[in-house]
């Protein structure tokens, strides 16, 4: 059948695939590589790791490094706080953004490009790290789990990303439907609006949750006690450390012995970091790519 024919290509639209393959296949290798690299440091005996002798392949395969990172027993607390920073972190800046996302999005809001002026001004200019510092401070956060959440509770890019999703891709038929039969903008939100928005949300509790995830800086500006630090400043503190978790001596051979586990140990603690964050992005990878695509629309 004529149709069941496949379409025949030119040259020039071979020679476009042929170069875009090779360049994907590149940019895949570039992206793999480093990755192979980290974990294969990460199960190599250490002595292996100081020579340089791990390129792509674990050599002496252990998981001794990774049991010594673990054996740290902040490690158990710092995920702890980590997930909490993250879940309910995630939940206020994803109230947060829609909140603001959605009134923004309705076109017969009075004095929504003012608003919108106020929100954008905030991304282009900032207050600066020790301003910043001297407000949080003496709003009583220093040293409080709400350090963790309350300063970033929204992000102006994800509320624009959420504004245009709402604006663009809800009909605006469906706002007039409901308003017709009495829906007021609470019941039009719940009911019309977020069971239609599941990708943009999804999107958004992406980049939220890799944010708190992610958020090591602000836990080593204003985080004091130890119980708690997140997963990142701990592991941070613990390559530092990293000898002191190793009898130390002054023999020669115990001091080549803790330097082989040090350098090991960078490697180990990437892993540790990274690994959650691997196992959960393929899940929302769809989700992502939907979101890049909102982001190339103008609201």
């Amino acid at each position: 059948m004529p149709g069941s024919r496949k379409m025949r290509l030119s040259f020039s639209d071979k020679v476009f695939y042929f170069t875009d393959y090779t360049l994907l296949v590149f940019c895949g290798i570039v992206v793999l590589l480093p990755l192979l690299n980290v974990f294969s440091q990460a199960l190599s005996d250490p002595s292996s790791v100081l020579a340089g002798r791990v390129l792509f392949w674990p050599r002496r395969f252990t998981l001794e490094t990774l049991k010594l990172i673990l054996r740290n027993p902040n490690i158990k607390t710092g995920y702890l706080n980590t997930f909490f920073y993250a879940s309910v972190g995630t939940v206020l800046n994803l109230t947060m953004t829609v909140m603001c996302a959605y009134p923004l999005s309705r076109i017969n809001l009075r004095g929504r490009n003012v608003f919108m002026l106020i929100f954008t001004f905030t991304m282009m200019f900032g207050g600066g790290m020790i301003p910043t510092y001297i407000l949080i401070k003496d709003l009583g956060l220093i040293d409080t789990r709400w350090v963790m959440i309350l300063p970033g509770a929204m992000t102006v890019w994800n509320m624009i990303l959420a504004r245009t999703f709402f604006q663009n891709t809800i009909p605006k038929e469906l706002y007039e439907s409901a308003e017709l039969d009495g829906a007021g903008h609470i019941r039009v939100l719940f009911s019309i609006v977020l069971p239609l928005s599941t990708s943009i949300m999804a999107v958004l509790t992406l980049f939220y949750a890799v944010g708190h995830w992610n958020s090591y800086f602000d836990a080593m500006m204003y985080l004091r006690s130890q119980r708690l630090f997140n997963i990142q400043l701990i592991l941070r503190n613990a390559i530092a450390n990293i000898t002191a978790l190793l009898n130390q001596s002054d023999n020669l051979a115990e001091m080549e012995k803790s330097a082989a586990y040090a350098e090991a140990s960078k490697y180990a603690i990437i892993v540790i970091s990274m690994l959650p964050v691997l196992i959960i992005y393929p899940f929302v990878q769809k989700h992502f790519i939907k979101g890049i695509m909102i982001g190339a629309i103008k609201g």
